[in-house]
């Protein structure tokens, strides 16, 4: 994170009494500020509030809601680890690694998309704990449903935005991670991921 939006950060946090979701929420606004989803002109930070939603209705874990709205700032953005432990303390910062892919900067994104989803589906099938597979599945339904809005209006030209064109990959990905956290199969969330995975991917 710049200089500059560090300081900027301390003033907006330095409200006094603010609590820990709002502090993320300004915290995750500034890191992903101007920044669009894959394809289309959606702020990126509908993404991680949406995920943060998808938690809450799991869980009233505010560190693990927290947690959400900053899922993605690790990946994506400048911020560094130490950044995330000063302002959320290391309990915050933990799921937040925890739900961080290793991009392998040095290395073209389509080379390393399997290896860096069979990461992902390794750790939450032999390492993740509940709450962990809870961040996992709220951020993928969330994916599932921009997913599932926008087949419907382009067909296979969705899969052009992403690394991975073949949407049989991603199917089996989703799959995966379903199957990974199926210990919450009776959450709503996991009920509608499901059903999304089959109706994208499972027709016919």
């Amino acid at each position: 994170m710049t200089m500059e939006m560090s300081k900027e950060l301390e003033r907006m946090l330095s409200v006094e009494g603010m609590p820990l979701f709002e502090r993320a929420a300004v915290f995750a606004t500034v890191a992903h500020c101007g920044v669009t989803r894959k394809g289309n002109q959606i702020p990126y930070l509908v993404h991680p509030i949406e995920t943060a939603a998808i938690v809450a209705e799991m869980t009233d874990d505010q560190e693990l809601i927290a947690a959400a709205v900053l899922h993605d700032v690790l990946e994506d953005t400048e911020v560094t680890l130490l950044e995330l432990q000063l302002y959320f303390g290391e309990r915050v910062a933990f799921y937040v690694c925890q739900e961080t892919e290793d991009k392998r900067q040095e290395l073209p994104p389509e080379s390393t998309w399997l290896v860096r989803k069979q990461e992902t589906i390794d750790f939450l099938k032999n390492r993740a704990d509940t709450a962990a597979k809870m961040l996992a599945l709220a951020d993928k339904l969330s994916n599932m449903r921009s997913v599932a809005r926008d087949v419907e209006h382009m067909g296979d030209r969705l899969w052009e935005r992403f690394h991975q064109k073949d949407p049989s990959m991603h199917g089996w990905m989703y799959r995966q991670v379903a199957e990974a956290v199926q210990e919450l199969q009776d959450y709503p969330a996991w009920k509608e991921y499901d059903r999304l995975i089959r109706r994208v991917f499972e027709q016919g």
